[in-house]
């Protein structure tokens, strides 16, 4: 069997992957949808945007000059002056297109009036987190989603087990467990949804709630591995799946049919397939969600001797 997991890392490649968000009131974002998406299509840059009233999120992929172009074009907007963003590489274009999208929330969470620009945790650097999360004072909460913490968490932090983070809420209100100690500490992968739960944290009543400015890419970025408190690797939502320290490209691969990350072990299991099932999803399918992969399978590998790529893949 030839062995998938044996490409290098890269922290080198080509494409540049900047991981963005502003909270930021906007009451004309629909307007922006239709420019922002010309200018990405005229730029060759992948990936996507969402925009609503409470601001922007995505993550986007190109050369470094369209990047640049875009991020320039964003922060030429008065709302999103203020903007940051996350830099990464990839070896190959870890996006199949661009898809700039109106929501109701740029992370949804499905609890009104919560407002991140109004109430919100105290930030806390990359580089002072370990202290933080050592206090023996200190809750510490994953705020992702149960396939992202089984691949990598960061040392004694509590998993809600989630599968979307509009679960989050009820959970934190059936745990009151969580008023045991006086701090929480959160996190998430690159700051949004920690930044989010921080708020909602705060309208609870819960006093002193902190989160990982910049989230765990911007953690894997700074401090070094010999000092970490990470442990695993690091979910990202494009094809290089998963990121390490340095941000270096992780060694997973997705199940296709359920998109769960799957380790270099999990695939000589005898329930992987590829395209069609893993250990994760076997159980949960039918023969006839097999069979449709399958076919969806072949006509993957069809369009790879093409040399063309399937956008089922």
């Amino acid at each position: 069997m030839t062995d998938i997991f044996s490409s290098p890392a890269s922290t080198t490649g080509p494409f540049l992957v900047a991981a963005l968000y502003h909270f930021v009131s906007v009451p004309r974002f629909e307007s922006l949808r239709e420019p922002l998406q010309a200018l990405c299509d005229e730029n060759g840059v992948k990936g996507t945007l969402l925009l609503a009233h409470e601001g922007i999120n995505g993550t986007i992929a190109g050369t470094d000059a369209a990047i640049g172009t875009l991020l320039s074009f964003l922060r030429a907007q008065p709302e999103f002056a203020g903007l940051e963003h996350k830099e990464s590489r990839a070896s190959k274009m870890p996006f199949v297109r661009m898809k700039v999208k109106l929501k109701k929330e740029i992370v949804t969470m499905g609890v009104e009036d919560i407002d991140p620009n109004k109430v919100v945790g105290t930030y806390v650097a990359a580089k002072d987190w370990n202290a933080l999360i050592s206090d023996p004072d200190t809750i510490v909460i994953d705020t992702r989603n149960d396939y992202e913490t089984a691949i990598g968490v960061f040392k004694g932090a509590v998993d809600p087990k989630t599968k979307t983070f509009r679960e989050f809420p009820e959970w934190v209100k059936q745990n009151p467990g969580l008023h045991n100690k006086p701090k929480i500490a959160m996190y998430c992968t690159g700051g949004i949804r920690c930044e989010k739960a921080t708020a909602f944290m705060k309208e609870q009543g819960f006093d002193e709630v902190y989160h990982l400015k910049g989230g765990i890419l911007k953690y894997l970025e700074e401090v070094p591995a010999e000092e970490s408190l990470w442990e695993g690797a690091c979910f990202v939502f494009d094809e290089r799946v998963s990121v390490e320290h340095g941000l270096k490209e992780g060694n997973h691969k997705l199940c296709h049919a359920c998109r769960n990350p799957i380790t270099a072990e999990e695939i000589t299991s005898p329930y992987y397939e590829e395209g069609v099932s893993c250990s994760n999803c076997y159980h949960e399918r039918s023969d006839e969600d097999r069979h449709r992969f399958r076919e969806r399978q072949k006509q993957v590998a069809l369009a790879k001797k093409r040399g063309e790529r399937h956008i089922g893949s």
